[in-house]
This record gives structure tokens, sequence and C-alpha cells, in this order.
């Protein structure tokens, strides 16, 4: 089942069930008229909007209206929680190794994880809008879940089955901010901005054999600028599976229906098939020559980011912004 939220002018959209080829979609008003509010109400309007589902893929409901990623918001325009783990560990490694600094081993057992400002998302159209350049703005290339109602203390084996929804993400990082707020000890805020989600939100079946073992198992496609600037496999090289990262975030708290819990930037030990972010191409420059050459985003830049199933249909739909400067107004 594939689901998306329009932008109606409210904040939290209206929901629309969408077809499989993301070509038609249709609101749902009388099953919930939000995405929040069908998570509050899974088990009871998954079978209807499921229903729906099969209706458009069949051709049936002549009132389907066609689906236009660009009038689509985040799938949860905001959301009550939203943690984002660091699940591929060479990615960390690679970070630390550039400045000289050893990984604790700790790192491979234990997953990292913040929590991010939750209150607004970015449509997956909309721009990225910033006061500087010289924060250093980064895309980060990423795959999200979202849970039902999650109980404390959720054991891995168990956490699987909370594991409603998945989507794409750009979690932008402003890189020049980060060092000094992690310096104070007390970590990210002014250098995590906004994120963008993919402008649909799919359940595991939806992608077949590609979801074994609570991963993605498909590449992840960045393009900077119109070119593909990397193109790593989700499903290889993640230490930690979901299930392990949604059952870390409840080790001491619930979590309630609608957490957003996100894998941390694709990586791949295997460089030729590129990377999912700014920072890591910068890192491996240093490595190899002493300082890096790339640079971070400019206004202007345009990041596309999307995964394909194994006929080369878009799954998600795309995340696709253009960088612009902050005029104040707004």
């Amino acid at each position: 089942m594939k689901l998306a939220t329009l932008n109606n002018g409210s904040r939290d959209g209206q929901l629309v069930v969408v077809s499989r080829d993301l070509s038609r979609c249709l609101p749902v008003p009388d099953i919930a008229d939000t995405l929040q509010d069908a998570l509050d109400r899974w088990e009871q309007v998954k079978t209807d909007l499921e229903g729906v589902y099969r209706g458009l893929n069949d051709g049936l409901h002549a009132e389907a209206l066609p689906f236009d990623q660009t009038q689509a918001h985040s799938p949860l325009p905001r959301a009550y929680h939203w943690a984002d783990g660091s699940a591929y560990v060479n990615h960390v490694e690679l970070v630390r190794k550039a400045r000289g600094a050893e990984m604790p081993e700790s790192f491979w057992s234990d997953p990292l994880m913040y929590q991010g400002g939750s209150d607004t998302f970015l449509a997956p159209h909309a721009p990225i809008v910033m006061g500087s350049e010289d924060w250093g703005i980064d895309f980060e290339s990423e795959i999200a879940v979202i849970t039902d109602d999650v109980p404390m203390g959720v054991s891995a084996e168990q956490a699987g089955s909370h594991i409603q929804l998945l989507m794409l993400v750009n979690d932008v990082s402003l890189r020049n901010l980060i060092p000094a707020e992690l310096a104070k000890g007390f970590g990210f805020y002014q250098s995590k901005p906004s994120s963008a989600f993919s402008p649909v939100a799919i359940t595991p079946d939806e992608l077949g054999s590609a979801w074994q073992g609570n991963k993605v198992h498909l590449p992840l496609r960045t393009w900077l600028n119109g070119d593909l600037f990397g193109e790593p496999e989700a499903g290889v090289d993640m230490t930690f599976d979901f299930a392990q990262l949604v059952a870390h975030a409840a080790k001491t708290r619930h979590l309630i229906a609608g957490t957003v819990i996100g894998s941390g930037t694709v990586s791949n030990y295997d460089r030729s098939r590129g990377s999912s972010c700014l920072a890591e191409k910068r890192m491996l420059e240093t490595i190899e020559a002493g300082q890096p050459s790339t640079a971070f985003l400019r206004f202007g830049d345009r990041v596309r980011i999307e995964m394909t199933d194994a006929e080369g249909q878009s799954l998600f739909g795309a995340i696709d912004q253009q960088v612009q400067p902050y005029d104040g107004t707004e």
C-alpha cells in the first residue's frame, strides 16, 4: 500500500491513497483525515485503506485524481517523534578517520541516535531555505520507518512487527555548525534544520523480496545538479537493521504511533557506489589528498533522491529540492 499527504493549506494536510505506479490518488476522509489519524487507529483502518489501494490499482474509483508529487507534503508534515540513527557504521568510522580519531568499539554494538526537531518537515519538492552558504549546507540521503505504538523495552525480535511504513529522507545538515555544537557536549540543534521525506510512504510488502531482515535491499540514488552522485546499496553494510533501531529507541520509553526513525546516511565500503552526502565525499578526499576539494551546497544547487524497484519503477516518488537563500519574509 502507498500513502501520501496532499498539501491542502492545513498543517497536517489531507491523506490520500496512491496507486502503485504513482499516477493516481484518492482522498479517504471517510477512513482517516490525516496520516497521523490513520496511524493512531492503524489496526482499525488498515484493511479499509488496503481495499481502496486495490481498487485504484484495478482501475476502479473513477473519482480518483492525478497524483502530482509537487503537491505532496512529507507523508507526516509534522510528527510527535523523529529520531535518526547512524546504522552504517562504516560511514561513522570514515568520519572519525578523516580527523585522525579512533572509533570506540561500542559503536559496533550500540547504535548512535539523536532526536531531531519534528514540528515541521519540508515538503519533498520544497526548497531548502538557508540564511548562509557558510553554514556548510549538506544533504543526507536516508531511509526511514514509521511505527505504530511501540512498548518500552521491546526486543529487536518483536520490534520489526511495529514497522508499518517506510519513506526516503533528506536529513539536511549544516556541517560547519556541527563541531561547535558537539563541543558543548549537548548534541545537535542549530546544525540539524528541518528534514524532507519522500512524497509517498509505503508498507514493507511493497518492496517484495527487497525487504529482508528489516532492511531495504535496493540502491538509494542521489543526483546533484543532474549528475549521479551516489547509489550505495541500502541493504549492504547496514550494521543495525530497522528493528534494532526501533528497539534501541524504545529502551527507556514507549514510542507513540507515528514515530519516525531514520537509518542515517546510507553508505557502502565499496566506494565505487558513490556517497549519500557531501561530507563523506569530502572525507574520502581528505584521506587521499590531505584536504577536501568538493564544496558544500551553494544557493541554486539541486538535490534529487529516489529509489526504484528491479523494473525501474519509482517506489516512493522523488525528493527534489533546490537550495535557496532566506530573505527573511517567512
